[in-house]
Order: structure tokens, then sequence, then C-alpha cells
């Protein structure tokens, strides 16, 4: 036996001998995971459970890089250089039915955010108080904006007639609404009004139409798993979603200590700011009505089978999106660790 053999050995027996649990007797299992976006308000529900060492007292060596978007998430997963990851199902959904021939199409395995977080917004001064207003008007996103791109299921729910688009870098959406370049803008709720108040508007003077609260029940974002990784370690998903339930319940219930983690590894967030941005997320998406319903991590099938037939439709797939291939409960944690995660 040569010294490294003996040295584990001599490791695994010590562990064993005081008691110490079995993730530290056995070699860690290294996950590569990416966010959908930068690390902000939401993310804490990842580096919380990561800075708390969840995920290594189950025994993961898991990596958090920072996303640019959830189709860039669901590539890079699929691609193989991300083994899990954070994106909207419906970017999942779309990659599943542009890409039939696909040998590694990601897997959802936990949903996070039981309602989309798309939303219309406008200014007071547009006189702009419901979705039928929005006929004829001029309407701007980013061109991968996941309003933008679900706005004709949104259309179609409120009898909306046609209007127009004006593609922008994100960075520019809100100054273009606020100097008057456009009528109305599709956003994510909890990042768009903050960014309205950073651009000098007052809360009051924003005019926020949920896709949730007119008659849209897409869901939103999920967490993600590589069918190699689903198939090989199958365990190792499991031990995550786990680690990450038990973080997530504690971000819930007090997100300023979620806000600590994310501000230990980007120290230039506000974290007041970022409290904010994550509570409003809490109670959008994470503890919606919606969400009590299906119970946390779980979908609703018949939900799941509309979205995959609205996505199919607005989205003009090369092929039909297949709820059953797209999502997977097989892996979740028992109900009693995700009991009490939510609360009225």
């Amino acid at each position: 036996m040569n010294k490294r053999h003996l040295l584990q050995s001599f490791l695994a027996a010590s562990a064993l001998s005081f008691g110490l649990p079995s993730a530290f007797a056995q070699a860690t299992t290294p996950i590569k995971f990416q966010l959908d976006w930068r690390f902000e308000g939401p993310a804490a529900l990842f580096l919380h459970p990561a800075a708390k060492g969840y995920f290594k007292a189950a025994g993961l060596d898991v990596t958090i890089d920072a996303g640019n978007g959830s189709g860039g998430t669901v590539t890079r997963v699929a691609s193989g250089a991300y083994d899990m990851g954070f994106a909207d199902l419906a970017a999942l959904m779309e990659f599943h039915a542009n890409n039939p021939d696909s040998p590694n199409k990601p897997v959802a395995v936990m949903m996070v955010y039981n309602n989309t977080p798309a939303s219309v917004m406008t200014l007071k001064k547009s006189g702009i108080t419901k979705p039928a207003d929005l006929t004829g008007k001029k309407l701007g996103a980013p061109v991968f904006d996941a309003g933008r791109r679900a706005f004709p299921i949104f259309a179609k729910a409120n009898n909306i007639g046609t209007v127009n688009w004006t593609a922008m870098d994100p960075t520019l959406r809100e100054t273009m609404l606020m100097r008057g370049d456009l009528d109305a803008i599709t956003g994510v709720t909890f990042t768009s009004l903050l960014t309205h108040e950073a651009r000098g508007a007052k809360t009051a003077d924003v005019v926020i139409l949920p896709f949730p609260d007119y008659g849209v029940k897409l869901y939103g974002n999920v967490i993600i798993a590589s069918p190699k990784l689903i198939k090989e370690n199958p365990e190792a998903v499991k031990k995550f979603l786990s680690a990450f339930a038990k973080g997530a319940k504690e971000v819930i219930a007090n997100p300023a200590q979620g806000i600590e983690s994310v501000k230990a590894r980007d120290g230039i967030v506000d974290s007041k700011l970022e409290t904010r941005r994550l509570q409003l997320a809490i109670d959008t998406v994470i503890n919606s009505a919606d969400a009590r319903a299906d119970g946390f991590g779980a979908v609703n099938a018949g939900r799941l089978s509309l979205m995959a037939s609205q996505v199919s439709d607005a989205f003009n797939t090369k092929t039909r999106v297949s709820p059953e291939a797209v999502w997977s409960s097989a892996l979740l944690p028992p109900a009693a660790e995700l009991s009490g995660i939510l609360r009225k």
C-alpha cells in the first residue's frame, strides 16, 4: 500500500472512529453550478447554504458562478461546462424543443420561482392602468427578455392588440422609459422596480402589471441538472437539493441573514438594496399563493402541461415542448424536508 492509500485509509478510519459524518470519510463530489444572473439578492438562496457549509456536509464540493441570463445557463449545462444551474423554465423548454437531437438536454429537478417574475411596467403619467391600454403603444425590452418573449401569451390572455417593440441593452431599459422614449417595458419585477427608483422614480409613480396577476400562470426559475449527472450520480443531485432546501428555508425566514452570504461573495453589493430585492422576490414568486398550493419545489401537472403548450406557440419552437422531458420530481427531497419552507 502506497503512502497516499495509507493516508486515505487512516483518514477514513479516523472519521468513523470519532463518529464524524460519512461525507468526511468519503471523497466529495464536485458540482459546478451557474446562476441565471449576477450576485444579487436572490442569489442568497444558493450562496447561503454554501457559506453555511450545508453542501460540504452533504459530501459536495459546490462552486457557484454568476450568470448572464437563463438561456446561457441552459446552454452551458447542456454543453457539460456546468453540472447544474438556475434558469427560467421557459428558456429550458425552448432549448428542448429547438434542440430535439441534443444528447444532453438539462432537466428541471426543483421549482423555485413558482410564478414568472415577468411584468409590464410603466409610469402613471402614461395613462396606462390595465393590459388593454397597451394596444398601439411602444414597448421596450432586450430581445432576450423573458417578459418580451412571453408577451404573446400575456397579450392573448388580455386581448391586447398590436404593440410596437424597441430593443435596447438591459442597462438602458428603465432610462428610456423615464425619459419618454417608451410607453412601457417588460422586465423582472423585483429588479426593474428597484432600477426605476435608482433612476429617480418614486415607487408610487410606477405602474406594475405582473403577468401572474393577469391570467398568465407561467412558472419561473427552476434548478436544472444535466442528464449525465442524474444518470451517473443521482444521489449527488438529491443531496444538493436537500442542502439547498435547508438553506432556502433560512433565507426565506430571514432575508437579511441570506444577504450576508451575498456580501461575502461580492463585497460591493448594497446590503439594504439587495435585502429588499430578495424580499420582493420571496413575496412575489417564491412564497406566493400558487407556490403554497403546489408545495415548495413541486409543480402542478396540468399547469406545467399548459405552459409547455403556450411556450411552443409563443416561441414558435421547432418541435412541441414535452412537459415529461423537461421536468422530473424523482430527486426532490422528502416532504418532511420541504414542509415549513413556505408560510402565510
